[in-house]
Formats: C-alpha cells, structure tokens, sequence
C-alpha cells in the first residue's frame, strides 16, 4: 500500500468521521488513542513483517502502531482545542492513513504465520525411498552385472541386480514405446529394468592411490548425494573434499540418491576393452593407466537420460512447465543444504515416467559440485588452476567471466539456475543455444540474441526461461523463486488473475485450499506418487510469504500482464 494511498484513503474515513452521527465522544476517542499509545507489548518473539517495507525501516514497523496513535490523537486535540481546519484534516488524514499501514502490517504478519505452519506440516513429511532399503550388498560380488548403460569422462555405468535380494516388480520403471518408435531409440527395455533394477558407476582412478581411504577422500564429490547407510561402518573416513566439506543430502524426488559407496577391484566388464582400455589397470590391460582398485556407486536404474528422451518424444506444454520445475526443485535443493551442481546438462538428468505418464527427472553425476558446510557457495577464484565446474558452455556468465586475482570469489548462489534455463530450451523443442560452433557464448552473450522459443511453449514458462537467462545474477531469480512462478502458472492462475488490494489474504486462502487437497489426496497408485504430487509437496515444503510474493511480482509485471505489484 503507497503512502499516497494511504492518506487518500485516511481522508474518505475523516470524512465519514465528520458526517453526522458518526462523530463519537472526542474524550472516548482521545482515551481510546491514549491507551493505545502507552499500551505495553507482551514479551517474547514475535514474528516481523518482510514483505511490504525493506529491513532497514525495522524501526519504523514497530513504530507505526504508536506513530499512528499519536497522529490520531493530536488531530482530536487539535480539532476541540482550536488550529486551522486544514491543519486538523491532515493530521487526522496521515493519522488514520498510518494506521491503515500498521493493519496491513498486521494482515502480513498473519499470513507469514499462516505460511510457517504449512511449511512446518510439509516439511515433517518425507518423500518415499526410489528403492527399498536392503542391509547389504558393500562388496562388489553381491551384484550381478549386465550391460553398460553409460559412459562419461571419468566413469562407467552398468546395469546391475543384487544377488541377495529378491526383485520386485513395483522397484522397475516401465517405459512404453509409442506408436512408430524405434526400439533403439530407448536402449533400456521394461524386461531389462525388471531383471537389473540397480545401476552401478564404476569411476576411473588413475592417480588417487589403491587404498579405500585415499580413495574416497580423493573422490568424496560423488559421495554428496550418498544416503546415511551408503558406506559400511568399517569405511567410515572423515572426508573433506577440495571443494568443501562433504556430506549426504536429505532425500529429494528429483535428486539421485546413491544407495550403496564401496571400493573394489577393478574387474573386466562388458565392452571394457573396447570402449575405454586406457583406464584399465595393468593387470587387466598391459597398456593400461589406472589403479587396481577404484570407488563404485549404487543406485537405481532409470531408462533413460533427458537428452535421449527428448530426441524420441516431444512433451506436451504442460509436461514441459513440469520438467522445468522439476529441475529448479532440484536446484532449490541443492542450493538450501550449500551444493551447487556445477555440470547441469540434460546428459546428467536422468529419467523415468511416473504412474500417471509424466515424467519424472532425476538429477545425476555430482563428480563437479561444490559444496560447503556453510551454505554460501562462494568459492575463492584466486587463480586459473581452481575448477569452475564442468561443461564450459553452460557456465553461468558470472561464472565464465570471473578473472582470477587475490580477493576474487565466485558467487555460484544462481548459476545451477541459469543453467536449467538453457537446459529449458531442449525441454521446449528447442536446440540448447550455448551448444555448437554457431551457439551464443555464455560469457559474450546479449538477452536479446536468445532464440525465440514455439509459440505453444506457456507464456508463465516463456517468462520463468528468459529471467533465469538474464546476464546479471542480482536481476536474475532464484531457483526458489523461478519455482513459485511455475506452481503459481500451473495451480494458482485462478488466484491470480484476481489478485487486488487484498492479494495476500486471497494468497493465503489458496494456499490453506491446496495444502488440503494434498494432505487428502496422499499417494496415488500402487507405486508411489505422482510428479505433480511431489511438486506440490515440494512447494508446500518450502513456503516463504516474501518469495511467493516475489513471483507475483515478476508473473504481473511480465510482458502482456495489465498490472504489476511491488515484488518487495
């Protein structure tokens, strides 16, 4: 509410206060303001409005409700004192319109408070395990291994079933071809998914030495999405990484989770002298350059990555809205326990339907993150020998552009977000426009050299894209806020194409409306939740009143919109 509206709107109440029959006893009024003045607060915390005036007005939150009070009851005085008439108008004016921004500071406090209590329901809820939990499977010999499913530049990924566990038909993902479709274009079949429902990365060592300790100390970067049981009591290492402390990530459905870490030795698998013979070791390949031993990784087996998946199929405009979201949940995540990605390309996303024949995007490969104990993902950049991250195309522009010197530091708080933008064009049907010898560079580019993405694409989507694309990170929305602005598109468009003087009360209504539906509508179908199930949940979990608020501003204030609100 501007000022200016404020003291319009303590005017029309003067006028009515002047009207006859309306105008009270001036002692009662006076007694009245009196004691709201020198009324004493109870002690304790309380909550402090964060929406509508910037922190460094504190002061003057906690003032407003006196200032007004005396406002008032200097224009009574006045008014059965003597002074000029338009003096006690303007004084009775800023009055009441200061208390009118006191009520609306009020309002906001509740609804702050209203959006703490669901947040605090959500967050006590925890999302499903992708497979279910088994008490061995630490050696190398309790799995059976198939056939290679991937390869990158510093590991190699195989199908793989524990041999010790039963396989269950509700742990496989199912992928269906569609009409016309080749069965090469989906490499994993749904038998294969049934008989080899794990996956297991063996990583390439060449120089982190043959002992487990050494080992997992010089890889802990892929132990950031490990769970708490992943590594075997006896392994257990104190493990600081170049890049930061190292530590498990709570669990995410849009986040892989690495079930099982061991170190072994390095065996003669499917296609190994074939694809990748230089980082076998000696025994295995005379000519080969890799230690004897190295670090495996287990975890569930998806059918694909997003790069293939979108080369066969073609998403609906609300299947994309979804993928997109899913990927800056993902980076909300990550983001909220101090990791930063580093390497988000559509190669690292993986892939599965969900029971409802969403997909469902599962982000991968942490061999490039940074992560701190601190949360603030700043890294020193004091020379060229630092690791940026990985794929050089996809370096956020404040990434790629940073020059090495002795108090540099490299702010890497919104550049996973930038990436899910680029990542967004592929989603959308479009040819990501960092990549080839023709794509725009990530550090040179200009906003208005990006490609116009299909008309079918949404609009909310179009806007959520080239904010996220936007050169300069302080103008460039969070990956908190670039998520509310897609679930409020996706679930709350009836709320705001209403949105007026009271937004935050009809914010909150809805709000408190979804949050029953999800409480009530719970799992649906045999094997789990849906993507737009755990969106929603998601969502819920990480309500704050002054981030939705910020996507409101920016879903108003985008291009066609006929309002635009203050985004605080």
């Amino acid at each position: 509410m501007s000022l200016r509206h404020a003291v319009s709107r303590g005017l029309e109440w003067g006028r009515s206060l002047l009207q006859p029959g309306l105008l009270k006893s001036g002692g009662r009024l006076v007694a009245k303001f009196r004691a709201e003045r020198f009324r004493v607060a109870p002690r304790g915390p309380s909550a402090q409005p964060r929406a509508f005036l910037p922190s460094r007005y504190r002061y003057y939150r906690t003032s407003l409700r006196g200032l007004a009070a005396q406002l008032q009851s200097a224009a009574f005085r006045r008014g059965f004192g003597g002074g000029a008439a338009r003096n006690r108008a303007v004084f009775l004016a800023f009055g009441l319109g200061v208390g009118l921004i006191e009520q609306q500071l009020e309002e906001d406090r509740k609804s702050d408070a209203a959006c703490q209590e669901i947040q605090a329901v959500f967050k006590r809820k925890r999302f499903p395990a992708p497979l279910r939990p088994f008490t061995s499977g630490y050696k190398l010999e309790d799995y059976v291994i198939g056939n290679q499913i991937g390869k990158g530049s510093n590991a190699a990924v195989y199908e793989a079933a524990a041999s010790f566990a039963p396989l269950q038909e509700s742990e496989a993902s199912v992928v269906e071809l569609k009409d016309g479709e080749e069965p090469s274009a989906r490499p994993l079949t749904c038998c294969s998914l049934r008989n080899f429902p794990l996956a297991i990365k063996m990583m390439w060592n060449f120089g982190a030495g043959s002992s487990s300790e050494a080992i997992l100390k010089s890889m802990s970067q892929e132990l950031v999405p490990a769970g708490p049981s992943a590594l075997n009591v006896q392994d257990q290492v104190v493990l600081d990484g170049h890049f930061g402390a190292v530590r498990g990530l709570a669990a995410h459905p849009n986040v892989i989770s690495v079930c099982r870490v061991f170190t072994a030795r390095v065996p003669l698998l499917p296609g190994a002298l074939e694809e990748y013979p230089d980082m076998l070791p000696a025994r295995l390949n005379p000519a080969g350059l890799g230690n004897d031993r190295t670090l495996f990784l287990v975890m569930k087996n998806y059918p694909l990555t997003l790069r293939r998946f979108l080369a066969g199929s073609r998403p609906s405009p609300r299947q994309q809205a979804l993928m997109v979201l899913q990927l800056l949940e993902a980076v909300d995540h990550l983001c909220r326990q101090g990791v930063a990605h580093r390497d988000l390309k559509s190669d690292n996303v993986l892939l599965e339907l969900d029971p409802a024949g969403d997909p469902r995007l599962v982000v991968s490969d942490f061999g490039c993150c940074l992560s701190q104990s601190d949360c603030s993902l700043q890294l020193p950049f004091g020379s060229m020998w630092v690791s940026r991250g990985g794929n050089v195309s996809l370096m956020a522009p404040e990434v790629i552009g940073a020059v090495p010197g002795a108090s540099v530091v490299i702010d890497y708080s919104k550049a996973d977000a930038w990436a899910v933008g680029a990542v967004a064009f592929e989603i959308c049907g479009r040819p990501n426009p960092f990549y080839g010898g023709a794509g725009l560079e990530s550090g040179r580019y200009q906003e208005t050299q990006l490609p116009a993405l299909p008309s079918d694409v949404p609009a909310d989507v179009q806007l959520v894209i080239r904010l996220l694309l936007r050169r300069n990170p302080e103008k460039r929305p969070s990956a908190r806020v670039a998520a509310n602005m897609l679930h409020l598109s996706l679930w709350g468009r009836t709320v705001l194409d209403h949105l007026d003087g009271a937004g935050t009360r009809r914010l909150v209504d809805w709000l408190l409306c979804q949050s029953a539906l999800v409480l009530l509508k719970g799992r649906r179908g045999p094997r789990g939740n849906t993507v737009e199930a755990e969106l929603q949940r998601c969502f819920l979990a990480h309500l704050e009143l002054e981030e939705l608020r910020i996507a409101v501003g920016f879903l108003l204030c985008g291009p066609g919109r006929p309002a635009c609100v203050s985004s605080a």
